[in-house]
Parts: C-alpha cells; sequence; structure tokens
C-alpha cells in the first residue's frame, strides 16, 4: 500500500550508498524478489502491472529493510478479494 518502503544498503567499493524504494499512489504495493545474482524490488498495481523495478547485485547488497506503512488503509486502497469455490 502507499507509504511501503524498502531501503537497500550496497557496497560501492570502499564505501555504501543507500537506495529507498516507496509505494507512491494508493493501492500500489512493493514486491522483492532474488535470484540468479539480483535482487529485485518492484512496485506493482493491484492488477499486478509492474510500474518501476529497482535491480541490484545480490553480492554487493549489505542490507535491505522493509518498511510497511504506518498507518491503517483507506477504504479506496483494500482490494476485497474473491472467493473461488
Amino acid at each position: 500500500m502507499r507509504g511501503d518502503r524498502v531501503e537497500v544498503v550496497v557496497d560501492a567499493g570502499g564505501s555504501t550508498k543507500t537506495y529507498e524504494i516507496e509505494a507512491t499512489r494508493a493501492g500500489r504495493r512493493l514486491d522483492i524478489t532474488h535470484g540468479r545474482g539480483l535482487v529485485e524490488v518492484t512496485e506493482v498495481t493491484r492488477g499486478g502491472t509492474p510500474v518501476r523495478t529497482a535491480r541490484f547485485m545480490a553480492n554487493r547488497v549489505i542490507a535491505l529493510v522493509e518498511h510497511p506503512a504506518e498507518r491503517e488503509p483507506e477504504p479506496s486502497e483494500v482490494v476485497p478479494l474473491r472467493r473461488t469455490a
């Protein structure tokens, strides 16, 4: 949901760089995947369409910290799940 944030600390060869990725609009979320030497943080819409993606080399990532939104979602941000019988 809007306000979700991920901090990624990366080794930059003698120093570190910190990147912050945030869900920018209502109803969007952040998905984190890792594999094949990459860490990806993707902002995804309610329908599952990726909007933005940040990619980092896994061997350079020092820390990855997830910060969930600090407030309750607004009614417009809540997506009801359909039940399949």
